[in-house]
């Protein structure tokens, strides 16, 4: 049997980038447990260690101009990201924006004006960022305008110049103000409900047009060519029947858009504008059959490329391809000891709900295990977070733990997930713990209909809202489940709704309507509550917690746990004083997962007997 600490421990490397030279690649690795940055000739070499990050691995890094790397980190789990930069000779560490209680995030990186990049921060006000140019040579920051407390975004043209801005107005409107050079004003051009779409997605080759994405006047968000001093469209782009647009490729050496993609139930969806482009990339492709194949990272030249290989049965591995040359290298395995062969097949299936909704979902079976033989198995149900998120058809170290011990593992996209149109969305506005916690009961009774779960071992586990879904599950369903895992996830939605992150706060009127008003919607909200029916729940639970999580306070966790130890109800609780929204330390991720699988096999049976 493959061990836990296989499957979660960290990758060799990853992370990789190559500098816009192209003479360098970067990448994460582990260095005491915790992954920092390293960087080596693109010939090869011994590597260099550029970070020493022992707390916590480094949040995230880009290169800023070839001698130097950009990388954010936070303390605990606070996700308040503080910016730092480093020479790729390991010389010259330096912290940016290293202000306590301060969270930094990236707007651009001024690819062409060298020693400078915009950031947000919400340093003169916890509750909006405002935008600042950063000397990074100088260390100097330049506030670029004041947030009025509403504006939630910013976007740059090709130039570096700050154009657009969207901002929340009247609490659940959305507003796009625009100007034509950062010599003038912002002015509003266009204002919509919140529920309606118009997403700037970068400048024309012109910088005078935008491709953005739109559901206004249609379901689902269609790329268009967009005057955005006016947001009138211009030119229909791409559409897709069933799934919104997802994200562009635009090539700046070249100044043209490349091709927009969407994610598809098996495998994401590109369409191409110029067929050379396409014939290129599938030349590429031809190398990978069976594999899904993602540029990683490109010279500036767009000449060399870092190429991600991947499936639904490896964590995938990065190879390096000069287009001159032709001939993709291996660079590295992201997890050389879990071999292919020992991993299962994620299955693309679809339920249909009880008011006709069709829901695309994923079936992992233990190995050796086919979609026509499976019977009677223990399964472990998993709702993703959000919920206005996705699952896709990917490599996932959970599913694969869970399948290797015995489980099938059920993962839904339940309405509110993401990418299918406006109307899914909608329909689990103000639905939590309803029809949203319907579709999952529906795809579990699928399951059952088909002889594929044994009624009696099915558990459900999740993380944030994945976590109030397991929660809800056995408050409301109680008779469905054996036992369930909470992992970091929302108990009462009263008190979740006043200890939001305080940048949340100007939504807070937007998420009344997407979840509900403790006021108009009290009843609702209560009865959705499952910290307020935990006399309801009689499966045993498993609850795990972040100390400083930003998003679902520690208080979510403790007043169910409470409730729960007040009933005699089993519950087992664990809290890390070093984590946030989700457990990133190796050994804290080693800790949960080896008390879940003990917490399962005793529970639900399975490969594994605890």
């Amino acid at each position: 049997m493959i061990t836990l600490e296989d499957f979660f421990r960290n990758s060799e490397q990853t992370g990789f980038q190559i500098s816009p030279d192209g003479r360098h690649i970067s990448y994460m690795a582990p260095y005491e447990e915790r992954m920092n940055i390293f960087v080596r000739p693109v010939e090869g070499g011994e590597p260099l260690r550029l970070t020493a990050e022992t707390e916590r691995s480094v949040g995230g890094y880009m290169w800023a101009d070839n001698e130097r790397i950009l990388f954010v980190k936070d303390t605990g789990g606070d996700e308040n990201y503080q910016l730092y930069g480093v020479n790729i000779d390991g010389t010259g560490l330096r912290g940016y924006t290293d202000f306590p209680g301060v969270r930094t995030t990236i707007i651009d990186d001024l690819e062409d004006v060298a020693g400078q990049v915009l950031i947000g921060m919400n340093r003169r006000n916890p509750e909006v960022f405002d935008p600042y140019r950063l000397d990074l040579n100088t260390g100097e920051l330049t506030q670029l305008a004041e947030n009025p407390g509403n504006w939630q975004g910013w976007m740059t043209d090709h130039k570096g110049a700050l154009r657009v801005v969207t901002a929340i107005v009247d609490g659940v409107n959305t507003q796009i103000l625009y100007r034509d050079s950062e010599d003038e004003d912002f002015r509003p051009v266009l204002t919509t409900n919140f529920k309606e779409t118009v997403s700037f997605m970068d400048f024309a080759p012109d910088d005078r047009m935008v491709y953005a994405a739109t559901n206004l006047g249609r379901d689902k968000a269609e790329l268009v060519l967009m005057d955005p001093s006016t947001c009138t469209e211009v030119e229909q782009l791409y559409a897709h029947e069933r799934y919104d647009v997802d994200r562009i490729c635009y090539s700046r050496k070249r100044r043209k858009l490349l091709y927009v993609s969407v994610i598809g139930h098996d495998r994401p969806i590109r369409h191409y504008f110029d067929p050379a482009d396409e014939a290129q990339w599938q030349k590429i492709k031809n190398f990978f059959p069976g594999y899904r194949v993602a540029m990683a990272d490109c010279d500036k030249a767009e000449e060399r490329l870092l190429l991600y290989v991947g499936s639904d049965r490896t964590r995938g591995c990065y190879y390096y391809y000069d287009i001159h040359k032709d001939r993709p290298t291996k660079v590295a395995e992201l997890a050389p000891w879990l071999t292919e062969d020992d991993m299962v097949p994620m299955h693309a299936v679809t339920y249909t709900s009880r008011d006709g909704l069709t829901i695309e979902a994923y079936l992992s079976l233990p190995k050796g295990v086919t979609l026509d033989s499976a019977s009677q198995l223990p399964v472990v149900v998993n709702p993703h977070g959000g919920p206005w998120a996705r699952d896709v058809w990917c490599f996932s170290s959970e599913v694969q733990f869970l399948c290797s011990r015995g489980y099938a593992v059920f993962q839904m996209n339940f309405r509110s997930s993401t990418g299918y149109g406006r109307k899914f969305l909608e329909a689990g506005y103000k639905q939590w713990g309803r029809a949203i916690q319907d579709d999952i009961t529906d795809g579990v009774e699928w399951l059952i209909k088909r002889g594929i779960a044994d009624p009696k071992r099915i558990a459900i586990y999740g993380g944030s809202f994945g976590g109030y879904a397991a929660l809800a599950g056995v408050a409301f369903t109680p008779d469905l489940y054996a036992c369930a895992v909470d992992y970091v996830g929302v108990s009462n939605l009263f008190t979740f709704m006043q200890t939001i992150p305080p940048y949340w706060k100007p939504l807070l009127d937007m998420l009344h309507e997407q979840v509900g008003d403790p006021e108009a919607d009290h009843d609702m909200l209560a009865a959705c509550s499952p910290a307020l029916h935990a006399d309801r729940i009689k499966a045993p639970l498993f609850i795990a917690q972040g100390a400083n999580d930003p998003r679902v306070n520690k208080a979510e966790s403790d007043q169910m746990v409470a409730a729960l130890r007040e009933r005699g109800v089993e519950v087992e609780y664990m809290v890390k004083d070093n984590e946030g929204h989700g457990f990133q330390n190796q050994e804290n991720r080693f800790d949960f997962y080896r008390a879940m699988e003990k917490f399962l096999a005793r529970h639900l049976g399975g490969a594994c007997q605890a």
